[in-house]
């Protein structure tokens, strides 16, 4: 995919002129700190597809089922290189932004990118998701995503405290869904999450990626998260 194709895929985001050249600048800065800060392991010829088109359609779908202008607070948990909550700061230039990011060295490259590309609303938490969950980000977010971070029982101890009541949770998802599904059906009452429904990605985006939309229905009990590690060695199944 190239990057000339983005505005003809989502002509739902206006401004291709403004939001292009800060995704193009974006994986420039990417590649720029390879040297220092291990981002990611997908190629140039690769990314525009994998990284900026899925985390586009992620946004499109928010805005289907929400409308884009409803997310006041945005959550992107395990953020890495800044996907998928770098390109929505960037087409929603007005939404206050939090990228959660456990690493020192990336969080630091997230702010220095943020910065540079003039995202003024977006706010990096250098801290792990046990952490966030307990801080002030607890129950803020009315839009909260997460790619690649863990399986869905460990992934919604960290996910659901962070977001508010009401607010909707939208999880990239790869072949496994349907059984990690099954096994995160107590998690799901325990946290106070129900799933609204699996879209899968357009094929022009994606053959493979699914996104998992769920709604925060009741408040996460408060002594979850659990302290650093129990989520993933002990996950609520």
């Amino acid at each position: 995919m190239e990057w000339s194709e983005l505005p003809g895929l989502f002509p739902m985001f206006p401004e291709p002129e403004r939001w292009l050249p800060l995704l193009q600048r974006h994986w420039a800065m990417l590649e720029e700190a390879q040297d220092r800060v291990r981002v990611t392991a997908i190629t140039a010829e690769d990314s525009v597809g994998r990284h900026y088109a899925e985390a586009l359609e992620t946004l499109r779908v928010a805005g289907e089922l929400r409308g884009l202008h409803s997310f006041k607070s945005v959550i992107d948990l395990g953020s890495g290189g800044g996907y998928p909550g770098i390109p929505i700061a960037c087409i929603l230039p007005g939404t206050r932004v939090h990228l959660v990011e456990p690493l020192q060295k990336r969080a630091d490259l997230l702010y220095e990118m943020a910065v540079e590309l003039g995202l003024g609303e977006v706010i990096v938490h250098a801290e792990r998701g046990e952490k966030a969950g307990h801080s002030p980000l607890r129950a803020m977010g009315d839009f909260v995503t997460a790619r690649a971070v863990a399986q869905l029982p460990e992934l919604l101890e960290y996910i659901a405290p962070l977001t508010a009541i009401g607010g909707l949770i939208l999880l990239p998802k790869g072949s496994r869904l349907d059984d990690e599904l099954r096994d995160a059906e107590n998690a799901m009452k325990v946290f106070g999450c129900q799933v609204i429904e699996v879209i899968p990605m357009r094929p022009e985006i994606s053959t493979l990626t699914k996104l998992l939309a769920m709604e925060k229905v009741s408040s996460t009990p408060g002594k979850y998260p659990r302290r650093t590690g129990l989520p993933g060695k002990r996950p609520v199944l």
